[in-house]
């Protein structure tokens, strides 16, 4: 006979009146409650709200209760659904928060989006109620459930666990997000690699140096690092890419970056022109140089330091010409005019900098004398281009403030200005003799806190970035964070990965013989000419 609204009242009643030493023996009563979920919508309602009232009452029932619990959070109707969910957390007690857990993990995979935030809104009470157990149920099913569970419950955690207080994330709590977190690392997406990076890094036992170390070592197992690249598969060039970036806000005086500089020279640098890149609209070159760049100040020790600075060497060769050659009448062949790659030598130059500190007699004692005066004739050339267009960007900044410098011509006209001047001051450096490595610049697609205002008089070096000893800089985290995501197929580490955060090009190109430059900045590609007069 089914259970009618009457009878659910009636025994609720029977229940709600017994005393706490009596609540026991009236266990028919509670059983009604139970058999209400077999009931219509109405039935179906009160029993969702009836059944863990008096659920810790009756302890030898729990497993009854909970699956007629959770054939309720099955229900046809939503806001059954929603209702029974909504009750889930009270029977989160003892043992049962294991089992709770994973409940609410797998009814992640709902698309009802009342529905969904419902369930988020219990895991995140559950975990108030016993963290350990709940992350118990989750990573169970990260690990074992389906694919949309998986990915779901990964992204619950990478995004709600930095907002719970510390009384609730324990260090022993952490240190189990760490331990399990590291199993999941073993077959994850592109996508999944970077939450779980996002959601390690934010844990507060691994906010020292040793713990930052350790989160290196995770990047560099997924990296491959003692693997020889293949430059022609794009999955291979897109985890690296992902990883080293992942890598790059760990870095510091005390957590070096030696493994992937090393790397970078010997792998990536030989196959340059050859990587595949994973997007088709992406510079693969240049978003590989300005890596090596960042990592480069943060490089240890190396074993084959003079290997390694030849090879940067040799590169930033390749991007500085040679003057092209005169013909009969004295001016230049305009098709002979090489184009500068300005955005190319600036990264090249700076890690070329970087790592000649640590061997400052390279340019003297390792590189013979033809090449060294070949060498200094590419510098020289390369220089006279700097200031032409140092002066005219000056002229056309001159006297812009506030608004004027925020339109898309002027915002690039600044990037094209902070190169320029990074790249004048290193090969100032590079001139002296012996050369010197002691001069310090922003690399120029770092952001500063506000926009830069030109004063009508003619700014000082400093002024316009050619040093970063004197500006404030935002941490790399905001930067990485502000960056646009881009999201390529995702698939297992061993096909392909996904969700790279390649951030905003910046590519500087000019032509003495065009007098023309193209920069892309966030996003968009913007073309403009400069006449030099």
């Amino acid at each position: 006979m089914a259970v009618t609204i009457e009878d659910l009242y009636r025994n609720y009643g029977l229940l709600a009146d017994a005393s706490k030493d009596n609540i026991s023996q009236h266990k028919d009563a509670y059983q009604v409650i139970l058999n209400g979920v077999k009931g219509g919508p109405k039935e179906k309602r009160l029993a969702a709200q009836f059944i863990p009232k008096f659920f810790s009452s009756f302890p030898e029932m729990a497993d009854a209760a909970i699956n007629a619990q959770l054939d309720l959070c099955e229900d046809e109707d939503v806001s059954i659904r929603r209702q029974a969910i909504k009750e889930l957390p009270r029977f989160a007690t003892g043992e049962n928060i294991l089992r709770v857990a994973d409940i609410l993990t797998q009814l992640l995979q709902t698309d009802d989006t009342a529905e969904f935030n419902q369930v988020n809104a219990a895991l995140v009470s559950i975990f108030k109620i016993d963290a350990r157990g709940t992350l118990g149920g989750l990573f169970s099913q990260i690990l074992q459930g389906e694919d949309i569970v998986r990915e779901r419950a990964i992204k619950f955690l990478s995004g709600k666990l930095k907002t719970l207080p510390e009384d609730v994330m324990t260090k022993e709590v952490e240190d189990y997000v760490f331990a399990e977190t590291k199993k999941v690392l073993e077959d994850v997406t592109g996508e999944e690699f970077v939450l779980l990076m996002r959601l390690v890094s934010g844990l507060r036992v691994l906010q020292t140096v040793n713990g930052r170390q350790q989160l290196v070592e995770l990047v560099v197992e997924q990296a491959f690092l003692e693997q020889a690249l293949n430059p022609a598969d794009p999955d291979t060039v897109d985890r690296l890419l992902q990883c080293t970036r992942q890598a790059l806000p760990l870095f510091s005086k005390n957590v070096h970056s030696t493994r992937f500089v090393t790397y970078f020279c010997e792998h990536v640098l030989p196959n340059l022109s050859t990587l595949t890149s994973p997007v088709a609209e992406l510079d693969i070159q240049l978003e590989v140089l300005k890596l090596l760049a960042e990592m480069s100040p943060f490089c240890g020790d190396m074993d084959k330091l003079e290997p390694n600075l030849n090879m940067l060497f040799t590169k930033l060769l390749e991007f500085m010409p040679l003057p092209p050659e005169e013909v009969e009448n004295g001016e230049n062949s305009a098709n002979e005019e090489p184009k500068l790659q300005f955005s190319y030598v600036e990264c090249l130059l700076f890690s070329f900098h970087q790592l000649g500190k640590k061997l400052p007699d390279f340019l003297i004692d390792k590189v013979d004398a033809e090449q060294l005066k070949d060498f200094k004739i590419r510098l020289q050339y390369f220089a006279r281009g700097l200031q032409v267009y140092i002066r005219q960007l000056r002229v056309a900044l001159q006297g812009k403030t506030g608004d004027a410098l925020k339109t898309e011509e002027n915002k690039i006209k600044v990037v094209a200005l902070k190169i320029t001047n990074n790249i004048n001051v290193l090969i100032k450096d590079l001139f002296h003799n012996p050369p010197s490595f002691k001069s310090t610049v922003t690399l120029s697609w770092k952001p500063v806190q506000k926009t830069e205002a030109v004063a009508p008089k003619r700014p000082s070096g400093e002024e316009m970035g050619s040093s970063g000893s004197t500006k404030k800089q935002i941490s790399p985290q905001s930067r990485r964070d502000a960056r646009q995501i881009y999201n390529p197929p995702s698939g297992k580490y061993s096909a392909t990965i996904g969700n790279f955060n390649y951030g905003e090009e910046h590519s500087v190109a000019f032509s003495f013989s065009g007098h023309f430059y193209k920069h892309c900045c966030e996003g968009y590609n913007v073309l403009f000419c400069f006449f030099l007069l």
